[in-house]
């Protein structure tokens, strides 16, 4: 049995595909976007009409909730993607970021171990390296949650923590492609925060790929019951140099056709 918080998710909604290509006992598909769940789970069960689905609208920060879900189901496997993840709104809703990101991660851990969960492999960031802003800080806060528990979780028949780290998604919610691609719909200016500001970038399915076999390696290490793997995402990329990319690959000519403006770093840039 596997459960996905986020699952409706970019991250989520592309570790449920590639998991339910494995054929689990049981796929359980945890959201809070009533839509989002509506159209991963109508996805799903089309493509793969023989797995057992279950959905579950439910935030994660609602414990008594997420207690009940774990008890319930007893999911062996659990990917914790949800998290609030865009940086100038998690400046502005601190809150917010801080009760899902930290809190939320906390009601997750804790279920799994009382549910003895094998492993809850989390999604986090590049930007919990010495952070800057408040969604690294509260990612940091979630890495060393699970790690503390990882700690003190060693043992038999008790719940492996894996995190995995990594930067910026191609094409996932919020990201910088999509956004440019909407500019140049609209005949631009394509908008970037500064001339030197870099990003580093994979696709969904590289990255996800990766995250499972992140939680294989984990689960297969004997020695410790924490980890946090870093992926390898190549060499930093110039926004400015993709956004020149993107208008050329449309036809068109950069600072002609299309204008390039910076805007100025936002919060927690």
């Amino acid at each position: 049995k596997v459960l996905v918080t986020g699952a409706g998710g970019s991250i989520g909604g592309e570790l449920v595909r590639q998991i339910a290509a494995f054929d689990p006992a049981q796929m359980i598909l945890l959201e809070l976007s009533e839509f989002a769940l509506y159209q991963i789970q109508r996805e799903i069960a089309g493509a793969f009409s023989a797995l057992p689905l279950v959905p579950i609208l439910c935030d994660v920060r609602n414990q008594a909730h997420v207690n009940s879900i774990f008890e319930t189901l007893s999911p062996q496997i659990v990917f914790h993607a949800a998290a609030i993840k865009h940086v100038p709104l998690s400046e502005s809703n601190i809150e917010e970021a801080i009760l899902t990101n930290v809190f939320g991660t906390a009601n997750i851990a804790e279920a799994a171990i009382a549910a003895r969960t094998e492993a809850m492999l989390m999604i986090s960031t590049d930007k919990a390296v010495n952070p800057t802003n408040v969604m690294g800080a509260s990612k940091r806060l979630a890495e060393s949650l699970c790690q503390a528990l990882g700690e003190s979780e060693k043992g038999e028949h008790k719940t492996k923590f894996i995190t995995v780290r990594f930067g910026n998604v191609l094409g996932s919610v919020g990201s910088v492609v999509p956004l440019f691609e909407e500019q140049l719909a609209k005949g631009g200016p394509l908008t970037v925060t500064h001339p030197e500001m870099t990003r580093y970038f994979m696709t969904i399915r590289e990255a996800v790929e990766l995250v499972l076999q992140a939680a294989a390696l984990g689960a297969a290490m004997q020695e410790r019951k924490e980890c946090i793997f870093v992926l390898d995402m190549g060499e930093p990329m110039r926004i400015t140099d993709l956004a020149v990319q993107m208008i050329r690959l449309a036809g068109l000519k950069p600072d002609e056709d299309i204008k390039i403006v910076y805007t100025g770093l936002r919060p927690g840039e």
